[in-house]
């Protein structure tokens, strides 16, 4: 989130002129690390996942919603915008239920999304910035990936555009930037382990809007401009790769 650069945001600018409406759904990976190693609180991965204990958890809250959340709104009223942090939890905007308790603790797969609290949003033309953190049915909260959240976001409001951010310009195999892939390709990088780590939710995500019928999912860096006058850079993920006539 701290890379996050002036050309990043200069695109959001662009889309919010062409009256695109922006919603941002926010990890803290790192951030969550260095305050559960500060505390001396034991945590791992299973399958990509966090494994959250109740300590986890509320470590990951107090990280996500008290600094990152708060960070990035600063940063999107900073640049002209007008943002509104707000708890996935709250108001039931993200509804969720376990993946596997046993294995993963109290992590969470979102199964409704609340539109009324994003239409409410829009209407005052703010943009909403969620952390993704979900209930259960009986209030119980729920850590959610954030790759995971943005997707179910995009397919509950049908977006036009799904838009990942990481720290580099795309997907890069073997060394290049690939400007686009496809639903086989990826399959196929991920078994040869050429897209690997934080990258493979990122694709997975994708995907799965793609097979929603989402029109458009990009990976892209926040580095960097991302759009300009209605091109985009990064990496389209694609259910099948174009064929230029």
């Amino acid at each position: 989130m701290e890379e996050l650069g002036e050309a990043f945001f200069d695109s959001l600018l662009e889309l919010k002129k062409e009256e695109y409406q922006i919603v941002f759904v926010h990890g803290g990976g790192p951030a969550i690390n260095s305050m559960l190693e500060l505390y001396n609180i034991p945590h791992e991965f299973v399958n990509g996942l966090r494994k959250t204990t109740p300590e986890v958890l509320e470590v990951a809250e107090m990280v996500l919603s008290g600094q990152s959340n708060r960070k990035l709104t600063s940063m999107i009223e900073l640049h002209g915008l007008r943002g509104f942090g707000v708890n996935g939890s709250d108001a039931g905007l993200l509804k969720a239920e376990f993946i596997n308790q046993d294995e993963l603790g109290l992590v969470g797969e979102i199964t409704a999304v609340n539109q009324s609290v994003l239409e409410m949003l829009f209407n005052e033309d703010l943009i909403p910035v969620i952390t993704p953190i979900g209930a259960a049915e009986g209030g119980t909260k729920l850590n959610i990936n954030a790759d995971y959240a943005a997707a179910a976001v995009a397919n509950a409001i049908k977006a036009e555009h799904c838009i990942f951010v990481t720290d580099v310009k795309g997907i890069f195999i073997d060394g290049n930037l690939s400007p686009q892939l496809d639903a086989d390709e990826i399959e196929q990088h991920i078994n040869d382990k050429k897209i690997t780590g934080g990258m493979i939710p990122k694709v997975t995500s994708a995907l799965n809007l793609i097979s929603k019928g989402l029109n458009s999912v990009m990976i892209v860096s926040g580095k960097e401009k991302f759009y300009e006058e209605g091109i985009w850079f990064g990496t389209n993920v694609s259910a099948k790769k174009e064929v230029l006539t």
